[in-house]
């Protein structure tokens, strides 16, 4: 078993910047490979982002490219997702998610282990 808790979301305006934290207990982090997902309302959860278990592969849909960061500190049994540029549309519930495999996937029925999620609005 995995537990995950995420934190760090919040109200921000467009153009501003937030970072989410997704701390994990129970089994070794390290051999799970995690993403981030998140859910808009009245719309189904889509993929943001994923890193692989090393940290050396990283993924992300086309709407974040270039604006949001995705890393982890396995020491911390942590992972990241820093969001810049931020958008009204970013406007979402975010999840964290884990994958007990090393190879990262994007598909959200391929993930294991999910947090409560944390919201963020971005304001015009």
């Amino acid at each position: 078993q995995v537990q995950l808790v995420e934190s760090g979301g919040g109200l921000v305006q467009a153009g501003g910047s937030l970072r989410l934290s997704c701390a994990a207990s129970g089994r070794t982090f390290s051999v799970y490979a995690m993403g981030w997902f998140r859910q808009a309302p009245g719309k189904e959860r889509e993929f943001v982002a994923a890193i692989s278990w090393s940290g050396g592969d990283t993924y992300y849909a086309d709407s974040v490219k270039g604006r949001f960061t995705i890393s982890r500190d396995n020491a911390k049994n942590t992972v990241y997702l820093q969001m810049n540029s931020l958008k009204p549309e970013d406007t979402a519930v975010y999840y964290c998610a884990a994958d007990y495999s090393l190879v990262v996937v994007t598909s959200d029925g391929d993930y294991d282990y999910w947090g409560q999620g944390t919201q963020v609005t971005v304001s015009s």
